[in-house]
């Protein structure tokens, strides 16, 4: 059996591990921040699936998984964004999750998952690609600097 990463559109029948994933995400950043993030719930899976599965019929989005072995092991999620005056940007590309469940990491399957997404949002006319990282998640700072990403916000929280 081979261990080789496929990169691949998702499906409805990937629900219940986008699902699985995106909680995994809601958890890790929960853990960075416990003000800032979404608390995970018992149904967070359910949840962050069905969100997912609406973004599958969006023309303007990509939900793409990695496959190894016949098990979906990472997702990226990404759109492409209109001009914004409020974020002060012109249109791009937005990459919104990067997940790879624990098993599955410093296997070059993030990297592939971006370079997927970022493929899909250049034929589809996007100058640039944009993403957010918690700020506590070095280690995927670390990843999308080498991928030639630059810091150009830093965003700050105040509770009430």
């Amino acid at each position: 059996m081979s261990d080789a990463i496929a990169i691949r559109p998702a499906t409805r029948s990937d629900l219940p591990a986008l699902g699985r994933l995106g909680a995994l995400l809601m958890k890790t950043h929960y853990e960075f921040d416990r003000q800032r993030f979404m608390a995970p719930g018992e149904s967070s899976d359910e949840g962050y699936g069905w969100f997912l599965g609406t973004q599958l019929r969006d023309a303007d989005v990509v939900v793409l998984v990695a496959e190894q072995n016949g098990a979906v092991v990472g997702y990226v999620y990404a759109g492409l964004e209109p001009q914004s005056w409020k974020e002060l940007r012109d249109a791009c590309g937005f990459i919104h999750d990067v997940v790879v469940e624990e098993a599955g990491r410093r296997a070059g399957v993030a990297t592939a998952l971006i370079a997927a997404a970022t493929d899909w949002l250049r034929a589809r006319g996007a100058p640039r690609v944009m993403l957010w990282t918690a700020q506590k998640n070095e280690g995927a700072q670390r990843l999308f600097e080498r991928l030639g990403f630059r810091r150009t916000m830093v965003e700050m929280t105040r509770e009430l």
